[in-house]
Parts: C-alpha cells; structure tokens; sequence
C-alpha cells in the first residue's frame, strides 16, 4: 500500500483528510488513527474511507535488520543496576514500583514496508490490540495485548497487564501483589473524571496466555462524568499506570533519570476514535515497533518491585522482546 492507511480493531482505514496534535479533535467528528508517545507527543489521523476488512497483503515480504544490528539503549550491566537503584528508592520509601525500560535500535533497510512486518506478525504472534498504522514520517506496527483505554458512549474501561511468566507456574506473589497496585492505581486516575461512585473492579487478576508467555490482568470499569471529554480523559490517565509505576508520580521522575532515551510510542497508546460513535479502543503500546527516520525501535521492560531480583527482570525484558525481535530481523523467528 502507498499512501497512509490504518488497519486496528478490524477496521481498514484509508483516505487520509488530515493530521493533528489536538486530542479535543477526537470529541469533534469522523474515525481517528492514534498514536500517543510516551512523552506526551500527540498524533491524531482522521480518515474518510472506513471499513472492516482483513489486514491487507502486503507487495513484498518483510526485509528487516540483520539479527545483530539491534542495539539495546541499556545493556544488562546498566538494566540490573537500574534495578538495584529502583530497590533503594523503594526503600527510602519514595515508590512501590517502577517499570524500567530499554528500547532496542536497529537501522532499517530502504523500502521495508510495516503492511510486510503486520503480515508477519499477525501469523507468528496475533495479538487482540494489534495495529499497523502507517503515516507521513511515522510507521507503528504493535502486537499489543493490552488495552489501555476503550470507550463505549459515556462508559471507560481499561484492562492492565501486570505479572509475567513462561508459563502459569512461573507468576510468583510479587505478580499478584505489582497487580493489585497498578489497579489500585488505574481506579485513582480514571477517578478523576469519572462519576461518583462509579468505579468498579469486575476482574481481578485473571491469567492470560499469550505466544511465549503468561500475563495477569485486571479490568477496572467506570463511567465518565458530564462534560469530560479525551484531553480531560488523557491528562487523568497518562502515561498507562502498568508501564509506569506507583505513585506514578515518583516513578515517572525516577524512570526518567534512568531510562537515557525516549520510549516514544512504546508505553504510550496505540489505537482508534471513532468520535461520531462516541466508541474507542487504545492499545498500551507494548509489543510495538516504531519505523522513522530510516531507524525501527522496539521497547521492552519490567516492573521493579521491592521483591526484585535484577537478574530475573532482565531475563523478563528478553522473553517479552525476544520471539518479536526474531520476527522483525532479516530472517525471521520461529513459526
């Protein structure tokens, strides 16, 4: 496919009207494209042809990077010490938890085409939030499994991960525990724009398997008040609370001054608006990869916890990554 398109939720959109940074826009009219980076950037597409339909094929095959290309922006040496700092800001009582990332790098070969890396991913790892959204200098290709926020008219739902494993037996009671408190979290954010009394915890700690591995997650459900809208709903609930920590505002400071470069779309939201409907759905962006500048980047983390051992959440960060990293490399993963 040339020209921008979106494919998300089952939806194929193409005819790009126009571009924005405004989330008011999403409260306005027509069917959005979005992409929110994790340090605040905006990207809003509206588009007039929209359809359900299959991801499309793509012209070619993916040709990504060659398997060693990728660079990692915090090796193991610096990752498990960043772990051990977020220990001793737990124990000065500062936060609870803190989810530390590193983003892999690695130059892209001229004409790769994300519609070829969605293909691929859609066989090998299918995902419920999966997206391939494809503009002017930004290409977003995400195997999500987590749904930060969805909307149905006035009702706001939002499912975070938190806990992950090889398998079941592998989730150990710091899982439990980091997941009770990010929902603790995500009922205080989405309360402050819901209606009284309305927030509500109908999942707690559900397992879900996933390729390659085990996640817990929980469904926290509430109502939005009179009058808010999606920057009023952004600002109470951005960054996701799963990919950040508790108090959130703690951790957002501590992961800055130990993450040394930006995650951009990852653990920002990936998604759509359909704003004549008053429906949505946004993916946190995890298991996604990011195309510009001739560069494709993928993030991956894990939850500290007092309970941590830094060893394991490094191994943690290379089982989310590993089995997508192969898939986007030159010759493939395992099928």
């Amino acid at each position: 496919m040339q020209h921008s398109y979106a494919h998300i939720g089952g939806q194929l959109a193409t005819g790009l009207r126009d571009l924005t940074t405004d989330l008011a826009a999403l409260d306005g009219e027509g069917w959005w494209a979005v992409v929110l980076d994790y340090e605040g950037k905006v990207t809003c597409a509206r588009f007039d042809h929209v359809r359900p339909a299959p991801l499309p094929k793509a012209a070619a095959d993916w040709h990504g990077p060659h398997p060693a290309q990728w660079r990692t922006s915090l090796d193991r040496a610096a990752y498990e010490d960043g772990v051990r700092a977020i220990r001793d800001h737990i124990e000065r009582g500062e936060v609870y938890q803190a989810n530390l990332t590193r983003v892999l790098t690695a130059p892209l070969p001229a004409g790769a085409d994300p519609l070829a890396l969605a293909n691929r991913l859609a066989e090998a790892n299918p995902a419920a939030y999966a997206a391939v959204i494809d503009l002017p200098g930004l290409g977003v290709v995400s195997a999500s499994p987590e749904l930060y926020l969805s909307r149905d008219g006035a009702v706001i739902e939002s499912k975070p991960i938190k806990g992950t494993g090889a398998t079941e037996a592998d989730l150990l009671d710091k899982d439990y525990a980091e997941n009770i408190m990010i929902v603790d979290l995500v009922r205080n954010d989405l309360g402050r724009v819901a209606a009284v009394g309305s927030v509500q915890v109908p999942e707690l700690c559900v397992t879900e398997e996933y390729p390659g591995s085990v996640h817990l997650y929980s469904t926290v459900r509430a109502a939005l008040e009179p009058g808010a809208g999606w920057p009023e709903l952004i600002a109470a609930t951005f960054p996701p609370g799963s990919v950040t920590g508790a108090p959130k505002s703690s951790a957002l400071r501590i992961i800055n001054s130990l993450e040394p470069e930006p995650r951009g779309p990852y653990c920002g939201a990936v998604g759509w608006v359909d704003a004549d409907r008053s429906t949505a759905a946004l993916a946190v962006g995890i298991r996604t990869f990011w195309i510009s500048a001739g560069e494709i980047r993928f993030g991956t983390g894990a939850g500290i916890t007092w309970g941590s051992d830094p060893r394991r959440e490094w191994l943690e960060t290379e089982l989310k990554a590993s089995r997508l990293i192969a898939l986007a490399s030159r010759f493939g993963g395992s099928r």
